[in-house]
């Protein structure tokens, strides 16, 4: 009786848990058109109606230039968060954005706290949860930090330590974000291939082909994703049936 009630409460769960990823996919696909639309309505409406004199070429000129600009990160940023966030959680991740230096990291310690891995069904609803928390957690802080004590904040912060702030705040995020992944991950080869990989492009191909520079993120981290897959630990192959048995 006891695993007869196991097992039925885990088809159910798998029967909730492909609804969920149907209905994120449905909201998530329209929530995402809809906000393109309003971030393009704005500009869009300045351009078509509002006689800033900007010409057809000049626009597609700018476009052409971001477009260069961002390409590679177009590229990139689905393939390296994906399989930590998940779908439904990507969708979330991409509207709200600062996900390499807010949301991922949230993600990575609620898998961690549960025990789940990146990539399964319990990892991908602790990125949910886990952005959702992030995003209020963010809200908050603006409206008492920025929205109330913003002015008097600037006001009362010597210009010195800002100044010195914003040369330290980057590196100290994303070397937290770092740790944090390597531990949580607990990969070592992975970690070893990414690592060669970026000392090996910072400190040998680009002093060779400054060129590169544009495009320099992309060859690390598609190279660590090519080493780390020829590298991976491989489940042995079963040995094939003897002949006449079944």
């Amino acid at each position: 009786m006891l695993e007869t009630g196991t097992a039925q409460t885990g088809r159910s769960a798998a029967v909730e848990l492909d609804r969920f990823d149907r209905t994120t996919s449905r909201w998530g696909r329209l929530t995402m058109i809809a906000g393109l639309l309003i971030s393009v309505g704005g500009p869009v409406y300045l351009v078509l109606f509002g006689n800033l004199g900007v010409t057809s070429a000049q626009l597609w000129t700018a476009f052409g230039a971001v477009a260069a600009t961002f390409f590679v990160i177009w590229l990139v940023e689905p393939l390296t968060y994906y399989p930590i966030l998940g779908p439904a959680a990507m969708y979330q991740a991409f509207m709200i954005g600062n996900i390499s230096n807010k949301l991922l990291p949230s993600a990575l310690v609620a898998q961690t706290s549960v025990g789940a891995l990146p990539g399964s069904k319990r990892g991908d609803l602790a990125a949910v949860m886990a952005i959702c928390g992030a995003a209020a957690v963010h809200l908050l802080s603006l409206l008492v930090f920025v929205g109330l004590l913003g002015t008097w904040l600037v006001s009362v912060i010597p210009a010195e330590l800002t100044a010195l702030a914003r040369v330290y705040v980057l590196p100290a995020v994303m070397g937290a974000v770092i740790v944090q992944a390597i531990v949580s991950m607990k990969a070592l080869r992975p970690t070893l291939a990414a690592l060669g990989v970026v000392l090996a492009v910072q400190y040998i191909l680009l002093p060779l082909v400054p060129g590169l520079a544009m495009i320099s993120t992309a060859i690390s981290v598609i190279g660590t994703i090519l080493i780390a897959w020829f590298t991976r630990k491989r489940a042995p192959r079963s040995a094939p049936a003897a002949p006449g048995r079944s």
